[in-house]
This record gives structure tokens, sequence and C-alpha cells, in this order.
């Protein structure tokens, strides 16, 4: 019994091992396709933003892995508890700011977590997705 259970546990650890493997040469050859681009997260306005399909792409991916849970996927979500971001309006500043800093107590700061390039991508997305 002890040797199916390991091999089991040795199969869904390979499974899970090679998942992530496959993602991440996706996320390092986008981010070295915008390297030569850069970008300081004070500097991006939503023109540069939609400009720039590359950052939308790692913004999109940034923000499957740590947003989406609150502000559903693709940014839809009822907009009860968490603002719908693609009525966030045309405000850089501000968005540098909540993301870093977090917004009254209810979302957490994530500048801690995420970089200035990671606030741009993120950006990008955003502004890529608005429908005011």
């Amino acid at each position: 019994m002890k040797r199916r259970f390991g091999r089991a546990a040795a199969f869904a650890a390979l499974a899970i091992l090679s998942m992530m493997m496959l993602a991440i040469p996706q996320r390092a050859t986008a981010q070295q396709n915008v390297e030569s681009q850069p970008v300081k997260a004070d500097q991006a306005t939503s023109e540069q933003a939609r400009a720039e399909p590359t950052r939308v792409d790692l913004g999109k991916a940034i923000f499957a892995e740590n947003c989406s849970h609150c502000h559903g996927p693709n940014m839809v979500n009822p907009g009860t508890i968490t603002p719908d971001l693609r009525r966030f309006p045309d405000d850089h500043d501000r968005f540098v700011h909540t993301v870093k800093n977090g917004k009254n107590n209810r979302m957490p700061p994530w500048g801690d977590v995420l970089n200035d390039d990671d606030i741009t991508d993120l950006w990008a997305y955003v502004s890529s997705r608005r429908n005011p």
C-alpha cells in the first residue's frame, strides 16, 4: 500500500513540476522582449500601454496570477465587493499608488510583491480593457 501511495505522490509531483516548467519559459520569453523597452511605472501612459502588446500580455499573466482571485478572471466581476477594473479611470498615478499601497484596508498592498515593471505591465493590461 505504501509503495502505491509513493508512486502516486511521485507521479503527481512530476506532473505539477512539468506544468510549472512549461509556464516559466513563456513568461521569461515575453519579459526578454520587453526588456529592450525600459519604461518605469511612473512614466507610462495609457497610450504607451496600448501601443505595447507584449506589455499587455505580460500584464494579463500578472493579473491572472495576483489579481483575478478578487477582481475576477479577465476583470469580469459584479463590481459589488471589488471594483470593476474595466471602468477604472485613465489615471495612471492613482493606479500605481493603489497597487503599491492597497486601498481602504480591503485591497492589500502589492508594492512588496510587484516591481515597477510588473505594475507597468498590469497597467497596460487594465488600460487595454478599459470600458468607461
